[in-house]
């Protein structure tokens, strides 16, 4: 490896030696001041962490949380210069941090905060007015065949425990007295404006959602969405996303002729 490498290395690794070739300019031993840099980017992508998770910190308190985070930053190094970036695979360390299991829902909680870092940094995209929304699905006739595109900070998340209700409970003091986490809930995460709103779903908005985010049209989503739910309401579905700036684009599925 180049020293660039072995010096990357090194910093994640705290039982790893200074690498060889480095030097001081004022003629302080090199080892000594390699682990204070390594402290201090190990304390920085935990912080980092700490910051883009505070609903996980709080459900395990900070020494563990910083342990686990420790455990993650040594594992999952830094893919891109973005700190807004790391620990983009943090929830799914959580799912095989065996100390972490004793809190099933952590790691879905933990999926939720990550959803919200991402639609904060999203890209922009102006919204349909809700008034030329209704107007379009009043009258097309083929309502099946429309394009619904969606906001770029959009994005959901099914969990098997009530993932909405445990993050807002950490929203609102006194609210946690009452939490019962489990039972299953679907999440939609989006920004509006600067503010990026959480919203409690049921599993066919999940999948309807999801749908059209792949492309699919109207009626191919409303399809999988009756599949993962026979008592999916397609109006309630459709008023959230209005309502909420969600809709970007409506377009009609270009049919080839034969």
């Amino acid at each position: 490896m180049s020293l660039l490498e072995d010096f990357a290395a090194a910093l994640l690794a705290p039982d790893q030696a200074c690498p060889a070739g480095l030097f001081s300019s004022n003629g302080a031993d090199p080892a000594s001041r390699f682990a204070v840099y390594r402290n201090n980017v190990h304390g920085s992508l935990i912080n980092a962490l700490a910051t883009a998770y505070p609903v996980t910190l709080q459900l395990v308190g900070d020494e563990f949380f910083r342990a686990m985070a420790g455990c993650y930053v040594q594992a999952c190094p830094p893919g891109s210069p973005l700190i807004s970036e790391y620990g983009a695979t943090f929830s799914g360390f959580i799912q095989g941090f065996e100390p972490a299991a004793s809190v099933p829902y952590l790691a879905d909680v933990a999926c939720l905060e990550r959803l919200r870092v991402r639609a904060y940094h999203a890209a922009d995209a102006p919204a349909l007015e809700p008034q030329a929304v209704l107007q379009q699905l009043q009258t097309h006739t083929e309502l099946g065949t429309l394009h619904l595109q969606l906001h770029p900070s959009l994005a959901t998340l099914d969990s098997r425990y009530a993932v909405v209700a445990v993050w807002a409970a950490h929203q609102t003091e006194g609210a946690i007295a009452t939490l019962n986490p489990w039972h299953a809930q679907g999440a939609l995460v989006l920004r509006r404006g600067l503010e990026v709103k959480v919203f409690a779903i049921d599993s066919g908005s999940v999948a309807f959602i999801d749908s059209l985010n792949q492309g699919a049209v109207l009626e191919k989503a409303l399809a999988h969405a009756l599949e993962a739910s026979a008592e999916f309401d397609l109006h309630q579905c459709l008023a959230l996303l209005i309502n909420q700036a969600a809709i970007t684009h409506l377009s009609l599925e270009h049919k080839v002729s034969p």
